[in-house]
């Protein structure tokens, strides 16, 4: 299945796409795409409707992020062998783990609005994990269990932020609209291998990032398993799970984003993102 979130921002209404790539709104069945919706059970009693009686949704509207009201916006630093090295790190002997604040997160090609004093924002494709079982301590063979399914995140950074001064990766990664998430969350069912899907971004047309997520450090499924060992993760918590390489940074010299310049990123099976950057009024 694909699910998502649509409508304007704050009044977002759960929907799904049909066969043959249709909206269909799911709001008289589920209050959101969040929760216990993403439960094994919540996710049954969705495929067990018939899409064709859903409403159909008229027009374009605009995409939120496919996942609402997410409690815990995890992510894994320098996961990709070859984007440590284009930033000049070693390959971690364990996962490198940040938050990113849940305010970050946005529709899919909402516009990444560039921070005041920001001089060094930058993109980065990621797969993106949504839990859908509460994982305590799960073991790595298990873990794929409590995984509700799979989104394309551009996991936004303003170098200077995270890397200079305090070097507080936080606060370069959670600037508002740095987590655009979605265009669906496609179930797990649908993915065969996260392991094996293309991945890839575009600034101004240019392909920048093409990689495959069989080059990532740790796999998804030793994530959640390690992550479960720290925290509880509950359904609808996200984890972004690395870059390939790509980055502005690792450019020589370094590019960076500036209002008006666009990305394009998508992944195997799980939708594509635009955006267009814009300056904080």
């Amino acid at each position: 299945m694909k699910l998502l979130r649509y409508g304007n921002i704050g009044s977002e209404k759960p929907g799904i796409l049909d066969e043959d790539g249709n909206l269909r709104d799911l709001s008289q069945h589920v209050t959101d795409i969040s929760g216990d919706v993403l439960t094994p059970e919540g996710l049954a009693k969705i495929a067990a409707l018939d899409l064709d009686s859903l409403p159909l949704v008229d027009g374009n509207p605009r995409l939120g992020s496919c996942v609402g009201d997410t409690g815990k916006f995890m992510c894994i630093g320098l996961n990709y062998s070859d984007h440590a090295a284009e930033s000049g790190m070693a390959v971690p002997e364990e996962p490198v783990l940040f938050f990113k604040a849940t305010s970050a997160m946005c529709g899919p090609n909402d516009d990444t609005v560039i921070p005041r004093g920001s001089e060094k924002a930058d993109w980065e494709v990621e797969l993106g994990v949504v839990i859908g079982k509460t994982a305590k301590y799960v073991s790595e063979d298990d873990a794929l269990d409590h995984v509700a399914g799979y989104c394309v995140i551009n996991d936004l950074s303003e170098r200077a932020f995270q890397l200079e001064g305090t070097g507080q990766w936080v606060k370069g990664k959670s600037c508002d609209s740095f987590g655009p998430t979605g265009p669906w969350l496609v179930t797990k069912d649908e993915v065969a291998d996260p392991q094996k899907l293309g991945i890839w971004l575009e600034v101004n047309g240019e392909r920048v990032q093409n990689g495959n997520t069989d080059k990532m450090v740790y796999t998804v499924a030793y994530i959640v398993s390690y992550l479960s060992k720290f925290f509880t993760l509950h359904p609808g918590d996200v984890i972004s799970t690395g870059t390939p390489p790509g980055v502005g940074l690792g450019f020589k010299p370094p590019r960076y984003l500036k209002a008006g310049d666009t990305m394009k990123l998508g992944i195997d099976g799980l939708g594509e993102q635009f955006q267009t950057c814009v300056n904080e009024t």
